[in-house]
């Protein structure tokens, strides 16, 4: 069982991005880095991230802050309501109007403007992004996983579900040594499948058989 054959059947089964599984298409534009920032906060509260996935497909029709800003409370807690993000619907109904107006006033509602800002420093990033309502250092972690797709100074970012999953199923956990196992476009691909590793208790053994 060799590790690029454990790779390779990770990517296979689990390897979608948790933004790709939410009906984003991401590219380095500001409303595509915005839903991806939506689907951050929504995935940082105890929540299954299949449930955080369907309120973010469901909020795609506010997917600017301007759009965010414009709906009512009431309609932001409908499309929540509507993806089965009921247990936060109200406070992150709330905490999604505050961040986004909180965009429009910091970085005219552009994200590339805070990747200017920061100019590659991960850590730098992460602080500004947890100045955003809602969003702690998790949610920081799963923006940054996420969208080193399309900001490849970020490479590479493997948090610590992600490399809680490199470790069950018996991959290098230094993130470096991880990296060298794929191509750079394929880093975000391999994190999510990590982080659905580690969540996913019997995923790992599926994988271990597998190859």
């Amino acid at each position: 069982m060799s590790t690029q054959n454990i790779v390779r059947c990770l990517l296979d089964e689990a390897g979608t991005t948790y933004a790709e599984q939410s009906g984003i298409s991401m590219a380095n534009k500001p409303a595509p880095l915005y839903r991806l920032l939506v689907l951050a906060v929504l995935m940082s509260t105890r929540i299954k991230a299949e449930l955080a996935v369907s309120a973010a497909r469901e909020l795609a029709e506010f997917g600017t802050p301007q759009k965010m800003c414009d709906a009512t409370w009431q309609q932001r807690v409908e499309a929540l309501d509507r993806g089965r993000y009921t247990r936060y619907d109200e406070s992150t109904s709330t905490a999604l109007g505050k961040g986004a107006q909180l965009l429009l006033d910091t970085y005219h509602g552009d994200l590339r403007r805070l990747r200017a800002k920061v100019d590659g420093d991960v850590e730098l990033l992460r602080e500004k992004l947890t100045e955003l309502p809602r969003l702690g250092p998790v949610g920081a972690d799963i923006f940054c996983r996420e969208v080193q797709l399309v900001w490849p100074e970020l490479r590479p970012f493997f948090d610590r579900k992600a490399l809680a999953g490199a470790e069950k199923l018996g991959l290098p956990t230094d993130p470096d040594r991880l990296a060298e196992l794929v191509e750079g476009p394929d880093l975000a691909r391999l994190a999510a499948a990590l982080v659905r590793t580690t969540l996913d208790r019997g995923l790992a053994a599926e994988i271990t058989k597998a190859a």
